[in-house]
């Protein structure tokens, strides 16, 4: 059953009238048309009974149908008003609306109040759980994308290591492990990050003109899509001998990251993973450093449901894909993050990045 028949089958259980997708991954997940509209409206509608239509700009229409989709494409210029030709694409199919699923994390006040307009009678309903439902276990097809998307993070990591030099300054670095991406034909998943020396213990850093320098602890955070799935890791070397208080950071994390992954199989809860890595980085005398969730979900979007946090009851289930990326960050010694992407498999875990946690030191 396609993505498609499956929420047609969840509007029919639940007597819902349409739903209408507008997160521009979760309009992939359902069309596998790839778009970034920026301020114009996207989305996909979908129904109990009649066929779907997508909602896109006219000039991306051409684009949609190359992507694989065969259905209805209402198309609108940037001088039209895209809510009149939705309405009117409805009633061509003798619909009446009388309840409606929108996600409503993502669907601004502003367009939520364009459809109450069209249907002032209407009821909008939650569709975001369903639709985290679906992405939450990935089929084989998307988990073989995620190896690939994570052997190229692999890569990226070692171009990067290959980079670091006196003098050279993070965004030189970042540019060529960007570069060598691009070169294989694929982009990040996000922004790059490399953070060097105290620059490290922002969980969030911002790279610039800052040169490496003998005795630096350097924290790379990349990731890349590969046939519209993302992976995600970090990796933190030395770039000569690190200190005792950092090798000690640096075995802490390393040490949570690797009891969290041991941990992963059906029936564990995400919070218990997180309360395993903390454990290990609170007995160690840091626990107060480690001032974020243990990870997130991963697949279409970079961060998706679940979040790996010690407030998550949620029970892992086969082909759950998520990050595991403990962090120690103390001003005055370094920050080091060890992330990995793992898959829940039947009766245990694979890990998809594969570069090694041995501490690098260059």
């Amino acid at each position: 059953m396609s993505n498609l028949e499956q929420l047609q089958s969840y509007l029919k259980e639940n007597q819902y009238d349409a739903a209408f997708i507008t997160t521009p991954d979760n309009v992939f997940y359902f069309s596998n048309f790839k778009s970034d509209p920026h301020e114009r409206l996207l989305g996909v509608m979908v129904f109990k009974e009649a066929k779907p239509f997508l909602v896109c700009p006219k000039m991306e229409a051409a684009d949609a149908v190359n992507s694989g989709w065969n259905e209805e494409i209402v198309g609108h210029l940037d001088t039209d008003n895209p809510w009149e030709l939705i309405a009117q694409a409805i009633q061509s199919r003798g619909i009446t609306i009388s309840s409606l699923a929108i996600e409503k994390s993502h669907l601004t006040v502003e367009r939520l109040e364009s459809l109450q307009q069209i249907y002032p009678q209407a009821k909008f309903l939650r569709l975001d759980d369903k639709i985290n439902e679906m992405r939450v276990i990935k089929d084989e097809v998307e988990i073989e994308k995620l190896r690939k998307a994570a052997a190229l993070a692999d890569y990226a990591i070692e171009v990067g290591c290959k980079e670091i030099a006196e003098g050279k300054t993070e965004m030189e670095i970042l540019t060529a492990i960007e570069n060598a991406i691009l070169a294989k034909g694929c982009k990040m998943s996000f922004e790059t990050m490399v953070l060097s020396g105290p620059k490290t213990a922002s969980p969030h850093g911002n790279p610039g003109d800052r040169k490496i320098q003998k005795g630096d602890m350097i924290l790379f955070d990349l990731g890349v899509i590969y046939e519209g799935y993302c992976s995600d890791i970090t990796r933190t070397v030395a770039f000569g001998e690190p200190s005792e208080a950092q090798k000690e950071i640096y075995n802490t994390v390393r040490q949570a990251n690797e009891n969290a992954i041991a941990a992963v199989k059906p029936g564990v809860r995400a919070m218990d993973l997180d309360k395993i890595a903390r454990d290990t980085i609170t007995d160690a005398g840091y626990g107060e450093y480690f001032t974020h969730r243990l990870g997130h979900g991963l697949g279409i979007s970079v961060h998706e449901f679940p979040s790996v946090t010690g407030a998550n009851e949620l029970e892992l289930k086969p082909g759950m894909v998520f990050t595991i990326e403990p962090g120690v960050y103390k001003a005055d010694v370094t920050g080091v993050r060890v992330e990995d992407d793992v898959v829940v498999t039947k009766d245990g875990v694979e890990v998809l990045t594969k570069f090694t946690k041995e501490l690098i030191i260059l």
